[in-house]
């Protein structure tokens, strides 16, 4: 097949400008898997939609995470680059200034190795499973308490009572971040989230947003992190802030960007695979049900709504070398969605995809990623989920939605509810 698919090859464009690309991408996602999985959008950016190629491309070692490698020749249009102002630059900037350290002090997320391992390899130490399962009890304990005061009202919002306090109080206890601070993040770490969207679909208002955002968490951190080098304590902060592996620490500005990361990271995921999931059962009251009778089914049924949610709808890479897929060859230099939501509905890689099955066996989703870039706070997410959701079904005798039609938040790549309306009903 020639190296390009042009646009008269095919009948429809993913286009994350569109509305239903965070409220209801799915119908979206099977047109494009149908007519177009491997296509340029006339933005500039490539889009590949099936699981087999989101999959294989996330294990390329030539798909790159690093935005700076894009062709300035191909560079999309509206996402930003070296000069871009878009939220890397606007991140590095602003870390520079705070430093006075003239390298890249960009998260790890961002970067390819070598500096990409090395920063994973410093932090990574936190996020093990066995670590992970040691804050198992602390979170049950929590999540009791949420569920206690969510009975005082009756009515609550399954977003904001539930699915982000528990994530929030989680990671910022590994952190150490003083528990009087955490309602501070929630705006914060809200226009970081949305901010993550490409350039073009953002208001000015909501790139301000955006960059006061990152102030403002870059201060709070260096504060803090400041008062753990004078006073250590036993908290990942105290932990990074010190940390050395082969001679290797972290320098002010990669400090600060891991930080807000882990901070911002640890827990937006969480808290839409929670309210997600929540939902999805309510609308799905069979599959309710049967987790409610059978606690066996924690661990599946967690890797089922990973896949069936899919909080993180799309990621992207830039190519390093030409890399061939089903339909043709994505080009050197390009930059590329990977659609994530639409693999993790591909009727050739599951079988039934839109049905909701809480015993599904082989799920490959691809919920967290895959690669030297799968997501570090995978263990981290799956333990508050499988802590979470089965208290919320065994406590509750009943719960009830209380509207008729949900509202997604305008974010494309991390989709979510805004709010969740429910009535629990103690057991």
């Amino acid at each position: 097949m020639a190296l390009e698919v042009t646009l008269a090859d095919v009948t429809v464009v993913y286009d994350p400008a569109d509305p239903l690309s965070s409220s209801d991408p799915w119908a979206v996602y099977r047109r494009i898997r149908s007519e177009a999985p491997l296509h340029r959008s006339p933005r500039g950016f490539w889009v590949v939609a099936r699981h087999v190629d989101c999959n294989n491309v996330l294990r390329d070692r030539r798909a790159s995470s690093d935005s700076l490698n894009i062709d300035p020749d191909q560079m999309p249009e509206g996402l930003g680059g070296p000069e871009g102002g878009d939220a890397l630059s606007e991140f590095e900037s602003l870390q520079q200034s705070l430093t006075s350290m003239e390298h890249d002090n960009r998260p790890f997320l961002f970067r390819d190795p070598p500096d990409h391992s090395r920063l994973r390899g410093l932090v990574s130490k936190a996020f093990t499973p066995r670590l992970v399962e040691g804050l198992r009890a602390r979170t049950e304990v929590m999540v009791d308490e949420l569920i206690d005061e969510a009975f005082e009202r009756g009515d609550v919002d399954g977003m904001a009572d539930f699915a982000y306090p528990l994530p929030v109080r989680v990671i910022c206890e590994m952190l150490g971040v003083p528990a009087a601070d955490h309602e501070r993040f929630k705006e914060w770490s809200q226009a970081l989230s949305r901010g993550l969207d490409p350039d073009f679909l953002l208001p000015e208002e909501v790139k301000k947003a955006r960059f006061d955002a990152i102030l403002n968490f870059a201060a709070y951190f260096f504060e803090l992190l400041a008062d753990r080098r004078a006073h250590p304590g036993t908290d990942l902060l105290s932990e990074l802030a010190l940390a050395e592996d082969g001679g290797d620490t972290l320098s002010e500005g990669e400090l600060l960007s891991t930080c807000i990361l882990l901070l911002v990271a640890g827990h937006e995921t969480t808290v839409n695979l929670i309210g997600g999931g929540l939902l999805a059962l309510l609308e799905h009251p069979d599959q309710l049900a049967r987790w409610r009778a059978d606690p066996g089914l924690d661990r599946t049924a967690t890797e089922e709504l990973l896949r069936f949610v899919s909080p993180v709808q799309l990621t992207g890479r830039t190519l390093l070398e030409d890399i061939p897929v089903s339909d043709g060859v994505l080009p050197k230099g390009a930059f590329t969605f990977l659609l994530l939501g639409s693999a993790n509905r591909d009727p050739d890689a599951f079988d039934r995809p839109e049905e909701l099955d809480l015993a599904r066996a082989d799920n490959r989703h691809l919920g967290f990623g895959f690669g030297i870039h799968h997501c570090l706070g995978a263990p981290l997410a799956r333990m508050e989920a499988q802590v979470a959701l089965p208290a919320l079904l065994r406590r509750c005798r009943g719960i009830e939605l209380r509207t008729d039609h949900v509202t997604y938040r305008a974010n494309v790549i991390l989709r979510g509810l805004v709010e969740l309306p429910v009535h629990l009903t103690p057991a």
